[in-house]
């Protein structure tokens, strides 16, 4: 498998013609101006140019960049997210690539257009900007700013996959029949409703340290289960990317979502002030992320949680369970220890080189390593400890938050989509997300999977649910050291 590079969120800002270029982490937004302004229409085409490395298109799988607006309007202070046109015609793609709007109008999905692997460099994308939809009569010559983000993901097509390996990993899910048996790996053909419980044919998981959930059902069918298609981050929410985002709110929503007890702390590299927070190491995975920073960060970009169902598909994909595998589809693990070259720099590599995973050494390096850091543009998927598609460290390094299958809060998750805006507060809004209960210091609904930089590999096995129904259940004011985020997207 070729490496899917490292890339995150990017921002240019633009004055109506006068663009500031940024380049972060592999993917870049440049060039950004406003274009062919119609009054009549309140419309304008944002045109920009994006380029990525490492990209790739196959028969069914390839990577792209997610692509949402915010700007600045006369005279305002407050960040605002961008309503863009909602039919593919009325974009201008890039030569080689295609440009597939999302129904709600809050981004789009840009990609090749054919197979191909290597760099892409889309030049002059014109995204149809409706900004009458959004309120505002813009005239020529207004002081408007525009910030064009672009987060690179993974499109997950819709097909049938297994849920458990077929091994004794705590809590794992499985095909119930009579009783004699608890390591079938239970099919999913489709989104419909789930049934839960000891009846044959049913889906069915163990109950491990006490977290993996109430072993009830049904999961409803608006539950997102990875049968239907859908576009995953490619990495963890990287330390660069949450300094934007921490940028680009009001100063209540930043100050609410700057984690706890961070600065300083298990290779937190995030300092400043708003509306100028840096990060010194911008390409490492981003810790502390609680599910109410992690929740307000997918509302933000317009994107939503994973569930775990989406997690162990993002993990196997189509393929035949193999017993403990890791989300590489393999046993076989090698302990990253250190790193060759300056530590942040962006381009450090693992040491030892045959390292695929970061594991059971919390203490040693104490916190997360650069996202991507296993992959080379030639490594097989499991030196790159990779995912069946493509996403990037699903085992180690940081929990993935996901919702739940084990807790009725969780069943009642409908997969809605970000709006881009967060409440006054910097909160999450959607009513069918799981929600944060800060005296509890619970999620309820909300746990993790994939394991983390401090466990042994036990809890890095792609099928174990130890801590699927436990969101953070750590002392308040914690470090929350071992907390990450990755957002998804059901596909357009």
């Amino acid at each position: 498998m070729k490496h899917r590079t490292v890339v995150q969120a990017l921002v240019a800002i633009a004055l109506l013609i006068l663009a500031r270029d940024v380049l972060a982490n592999g993917i870049a937004v440049t060039n950004v101006a406003l274009w062919n302004m119609n009054p009549a229409q309140k419309s304008v085409y944002v045109n920009f140019d994006v380029s990525w490395r490492n990209s790739w298109r196959g028969s069914d799988n390839w990577d792209a960049a997610w692509v949402f607006v915010k700007f600045l309007a006369p005279g305002s202070s407050v960040w605002q997210h961008a309503t863009l046109d909602t039919a593919n015609a009325n974009h201008q793609a890039a030569a080689g690539s295609v440009v597939s709007a999302a129904p709600d109008g809050k981004g789009a999905f840009i990609y090749s257009a054919g197979p191909q692997t290597g760099s892409v460099n889309y030049a002059q994308v014109r995204l149809r900007w409706t900004y009458g939809a959004d309120g505002y009569t813009f005239a020529k010559g207004d002081a408007v700013q525009v910030s064009v983000q672009a987060i690179e993901m993974v499109y997950i097509p819709g097909i049938p996959f297994y849920l458990g390996s077929g091994g004794a990993e705590s809590g794992h899910f499985y095909q119930y029949t009579d009783g004699s048996q608890s390591t079938n790996p239970y099919p999913v053909s489709s989104e419909g409703s789930i049934a839960v419980g000891t009846t044959n044919g049913n889906l069915y998981y163990g109950t491990g340290s006490g977290y993996s959930g109430d072993r009830l059902g049904p999961i409803p069918a608006a539950f997102p289960k990875g049968y239907a298609p859908f576009y995953c981050m490619k990495y963890k929410v990287s330390q660069g990317q949450y300094a934007d985002f921490l940028n680009k709110l009001t100063f209540t929503q930043a100050t609410n979502n700057y984690p706890r007890n961070a600065a300083g702390n298990n290779r937190w590299s995030i300092t400043g002030s708003y509306p100028n927070y840096t990060a010194a190491a911008p390409d490492r995975a981003c810790n502390h992320l609680l599910w109410p920073y992690g929740t307000a960060y997918a509302t933000w970009a317009a994107l939503r949680p994973m569930t775990e169902l989406e997690f162990e598909k993002a993990c196997r994909g189509p393929a035949l369970p193999v017993v403990g595998e890791y989300a590489w589809g393999s046993t076989a693990i090698t302990q990253l220890t250190g790193f060759t070259g300056t530590d942040g720099s962006g381009i450090e590599t693992p040491s030892p080189a045959s390292a695929n995973c970061q594991y059971s050494n919390g203490g040693a390096l104490g916190g997360p390593v650069r996202v991507g850091i296993f992959a080379t543009a030639s490594s097989s998927r499991a030196a790159a400890g990779a995912g069946y598609y493509g996403v990037m460290e699903l085992s180690g390094c940081l929990l993935e938050q996901c919702v739940s299958a084990g807790h009725s809060t969780g069943r009642s998750f409908q997969g809605t989509h970000g709006s881009g805006i967060l409440n006054a507060s910097g909160n999450a809004t959607n009513a069918d997300w799981p929600s944060y209960n800060w005296g509890a210091s619970q999620a309820l609904g909300a746990g993790g999977r994939g394991g983390d930089c401090d466990e042994g590999t036990n809890w890095l096995r792609a099928a174990d649910r130890d801590y699927a129904n436990d969101s953070a259940t750590e002392t308040p004011g914690g470090s929350y050291r071992r907390y990450g985020w990755r957002s998804v997207r059901t596909a357009p």
